[in-house]
């Protein structure tokens, strides 16, 4: 599997040439070539081995091409879940984050968005504090800390997110 897992790291460069077309930002294409590259070592080596046997280069080419297209085009990829959906949320401010402050120009928005919890239902409330912590709870170990289920959890977050931002966008 080394002589495989070697021609992927020397294909490197054609795989950033194909995120090429995607976007331009070298950030970006780092960071998806680089989860590509894991993709490839964390993939069942049988099927790796396989479409290594069966077109050789040309097949690692083609699997790599495919796997780049659904980083960017699928809302479902581990790329969009660990880079697109987390950078465009925080570009946006679309999710307000109560209890992190990076800078002081922010402040006054935190303390809207710490106000506006407080008056809502204790239930609201302590599940948007919960999630929303120093540290970074997700919906699937909340779910086994309290024992509500993951979807609950997520409707009960997401409507208290869009109440938060209807309530600011008004001031």
């Amino acid at each position: 599997m080394n002589d495989i897992y070697i021609l992927v790291g020397k294909l490197r460069p054609n795989f950033i040439e194909v995120a090429r077309s995607y976007t331009n930002d070298v950030t970006i294409l780092d960071d998806t070539v680089q989860e590509l590259m894991l993709y490839f070592l964390q993939m069942n080596p049988d099927t790796l081995r396989s479409i290594h046997d069966k077109d050789g280069e040309i097949g690692i080419l083609k699997y790599g091409n495919v796997a780049l297209g659904r980083m960017f085009k699928s809302p479902r990829s581990k790329y969009y879940y660990k880079y697109t959906k987390y950078y465009t949320h925080v570009k946006t401010n679309e999710y307000p984050i109560a209890h992190v402050v990076e800078d002081n120009r922010h402040i006054d928005l935190y303390q809207k968005i710490d106000n506006e919890v407080a008056k809502m239902y204790w239930y609201d409330r302590d599940i948007y504090y919960m999630y929303y912590n120093p540290e970074k709870e997700t919906l699937d170990t909340l779910a086994k800390k309290t024992g509500i289920s993951r979807n609950s959890l997520f409707t009960t977050i997401d409507n208290v997110r869009k109440k938060l931002i209807n309530k600011l966008k008004d001031e």
